[in-house]
């Protein structure tokens, strides 16, 4: 599934066309013309508004938007002269919500593992489009894209920041970073005349020198963070879902290179041992953490490293599995295994401290559902406010974007969402989104 070729650069091009070609054919004009184009100043009626930043719930609030930003955050129902106004009295506005984890460029499904022998670049990149206006649908107007094929998600991001097709606003990691055979390695599992010996030009290292060498080519080739994989996973078709799998030195190495070209570090890791790793390596983010131990918390405590725990994708996994013919049978002998201990391993570590944020794994299950995590980090023990938290203030500072991103207030960006409703009595309704705006742009409305 990952490019190997030196046409590399051209195959960004081609993919950056095929979007633009899909959706300019496949949106009404209106919206395709005015996408990215925000009203001079639009004001928005509230019935109720979720304070992320206080931690509460307010009364009736009217938000004022000029351009692309947040202008006033104004008590009571307020008019603007001159303004577009939108009635949400009966709904309960917050802001956008942000998924830390996502894939918007895949789905996977039964074929998902043959398709990669049938399908072009292109044929990854046009379906990205549909994903992602799922997943601005469902109200996350931010993703992190963590992981790709060929960095089709750089183009999806920009053919989204041009206006040419409608998503979330997008950083993502281009392809992930990991070992010969480990879970970054899109040819584990190939027969051996196919797989060849992909190296850090396809994210696959080591040593500490390839790892800097893999990290120079993702900032060549457009990326705004690094993934990388320090222990097994789950749908990869090697045996071990948390085996080890890069050195502290190789991670060390990883991290100072991507400090050095401006990025943080999200790390994969199932099992203690890789987690331990990430973390003493310096990784801003461990995603998943099935495995974690007390140690492992306390080293996350210690170093600041957030969680994104990801339980939507270990209870999918879990359920598919049981189904013959939908995952080869070692991928699902791992998907029993970590699907019912996942959940449990959240719970404590919000129990312990750990700073979490919130993050799906997007593509692992089907693209727009990304809202049942609430429903599962509740059932976690994590409060409903601590949770919207999580989706919006929590993962604005993991992005290091809180300035621009994370809450409704003056200067930030104009990315509200809203529902009928109040979520924090009903985590569920945030399965419902009525009302998408980002950037001042509304891209859903209904009753």
């Amino acid at each position: 599934m990952r490019d190997l070729s030196p046409e590399h650069t051209m195959r960004l091009t081609l993919i950056a066309a095929a979007i633009a070609v899909s959706f300019a054919a496949s949106i009404p004009a209106a919206e395709n013309d005015n996408a990215g184009s925000a009203p001079a100043l639009s004001v928005l009626h509230c019935g109720h508004f979720i304070d992320v930043d206080a931690g509460k719930l307010d009364g009736e609030t009217t938000i004022v938007i000029e351009g692309k930003r947040i202008k006033e955050v104004l008590a009571g129902n307020q008019e603007r002269a001159g303004a577009q106004s939108i009635d949400l009295k009966q709904a309960t506005c917050l802001p956008g919500l942000i998924d830390s984890h996502t894939h918007l460029t895949m789905q996977i499904t039964p074929t998902y593992y043959s398709d990669q022998f049938r399908w072009n670049p292109a044929d990854y990149a046009i379906r990205s489009t549909v994903y992602a206006k799922r997943t601005l649908d469902a109200g996350f107007t931010t993703v992190r894209n963590l992981g790709d094929n060929d960095y089709d998600s750089v183009a999806l991001r920009n053919a989204i920041n041009a206006g040419i097709v409608p998503g979330p606003r997008i950083f993502t990691a281009g392809t992930a970073i990991g070992s010969t055979g480990g879970h970054a390695d899109n040819t584990n599992g190939y027969r051996h005349n196919l797989a060849g010996d992909p190296g850090p030009a396809q994210g696959i290292i080591n040593s500490p020198e390839d790892a800097w060498k893999a990290v120079r080519e993702h900032y060549k080739n457009g990326a705004d963070l690094i993934k990388i994989m320090p222990s097994g996973g789950v749908l990869d078709e090697g045996s071990s879902v948390d085996n080890a799998q890069l050195t502290i030195e190789e991670v060390k190495a990883i991290v100072a290179a991507a400090h050095d070209n401006g990025f943080t570090v999200a790390a994969h890791a199932h099992g203690a041992e890789g987690i331990r790793r990430a973390v003493i390596g310096g990784v801003d983010s461990i995603e998943h953490g099935t495995f974690i131990n007390d140690e492992d918390m306390k080293l996350m405590k210690e170093h600041g490293t957030w969680l994104v725990p990801t339980i939507i994708a270990g209870k999918y996994v879990e359920e598919q599995a049981s189904k013959p013919g939908v995952y080869p049978p070692q991928v699902a002998a791992k998907a029993k295994l970590v699907g019912p201990i996942i959940q449990a391993a959240a719970g404590r570590a919000y129990k312990a401290g750990v700073k979490i944020a919130f993050g799906t794994d997007a593509a692992v299950y089907p693209h727009g559902q990304n809202a049942k995590e609430f429903q599962y980090m509740v059932e976690a023990g994590m409060p409903p406010m601590f949770l919207i938290q999580a989706a919006t203030t929590h993962a604005a500072q993991l992005l290091k974007h809180e300035k621009d991103l994370g809450s409704i207030a003056p200067g930030k960006f104009a990315d509200v969402i809203a529902v009928n409703g109040n979520p924090l009595d009903d985590v569920t309704l945030l399965q419902k989104v009525s009302f998408v705006m980002k950037e001042g742009v509304v891209y859903k409305i209904s009753k």
